[in-house]
């Protein structure tokens, strides 16, 4: 979501309003998109919340049920969309995500050209990156799926920096309006190749182009393509590997193999004399402070797909 103000400029201080999309942030694994009405509820576990109760306060309140549980009304940023939108196909995730807007070089004012649009995952967080006078350009070849994203874009706050049009890319191509004015291109096509040479006419020079590919054949394919009239081509693989950090005792983790940590070997007894720094006010022993120890989370995402980059001679 891009925050604007009543005269349509980016804001970073509006509130909340009715008819607003909030994420409802119930904990790191827990959240639902909410549209904010002044008549309605929310109930969850934690209890039962007026919509009332959320109107005029800022984006990042924590706000309390009728119970005493609480939950965070957060802006529905890109990355937070991207986790609560529905999927109507598979989906690029903050990984990917990054990499593509980065070498890309999508910068506000960019036009950018993609296919398909499938979800909009992508599309908004492109949609941030070129606003306030930059614009998106989406096409979607599936007539339902285009209608829905647009129906996203609209709840999202972005309709105003997207276009979504119906259109088989491979088979038709970019539309010819946008020949020699596009600054980007991203494409998730099952044949990319098929649409690269119409992709190369809409670029500007030195324009770059990405496509995202789940198959390595897909890759070495689209790559031959690209030769005649790109340079610089570039494919990564984004593995993402999350940690979890938390205070608590060492035993509380397991190794390898299930195997707790335990205690750490060779480590001796505290002599009793060193014990006077642990002693609080009131001659008391303080106990120790937890160690933060972190490690591994044990569902680490695998392979979503591969990403190659190239630049137009």
């Amino acid at each position: 979501m891009l925050l604007v103000d009543p005269e349509k400029k980016l804001s970073f201080t509006r509130t909340i309003q009715n008819g607003d999309l909030v994420i409802v942030y119930e904990k790191h694994d827990s959240m639902k998109a909410v549209k904010v009405s002044e008549s309605s509820v929310l109930q969850n576990r934690f209890g039962m919340f007026k919509h009332s109760d959320w109107i005029g306060k800022p984006f990042g309140s924590k706000v309390f049920s009728n119970k005493g549980g609480f939950v965070h009304l957060l802006a529905p940023t890109p990355e937070l969309w991207t986790l609560v939108l529905s999927h109507r196909t598979q989906i690029l995730y903050i990984a990917d995500i990054s990499l593509v807007i980065m070498y890309l070089e999508v910068v506000p004012g960019c036009v950018v050209l993609e296919s398909g649009t499938g979800s909009g995952s992508l599309t908004t967080s492109l949609a941030r990156a070129v606003a306030p006078t930059g614009h998106v350009f989406t096409f979607d070849f599936h007539e339902q799926r285009a209608a829905s994203a647009r129906e996203d874009f609209e709840k999202t706050g972005i309709s105003s920096y997207v276009t979504v049009g119906v259109r088989d890319i491979q088979g038709q191509g970019f539309p010819e309006e946008h020949v020699g004015s596009v600054d980007a291109v991203f494409l998730d096509l099952p044949q990319p190749w098929l649409a690269i040479p119409s992709a190369a006419k809409m670029l500007r020079q030195d324009g770059v182009l990405c496509s995202f590919s789940p198959c390595i054949e897909q890759v070495q394919r689209s790559c031959e393509t690209l030769r005649s009239n790109f340079t610089d081509i570039r494919t990564f693989e984004i593995l993402l590997r999350t940690y979890e950090v938390r205070q608590g005792k060492l035993d509380s983790f397991d190794g390898d193999e299930g195997i707790s940590t335990g205690s750490r070997p060779g480590k001796r007894k505290q002599p009793s004399s060193d014990r006077s720094s642990l002693q609080g006010d009131n001659g008391g022993i303080l106990a120790p402070a937890l160690p933060v120890m972190a490690k591994p989370c044990s569902e680490a995402k695998g392979h979503t797909g591969y990403l190659t980059f190239a630049r137009l001679k």
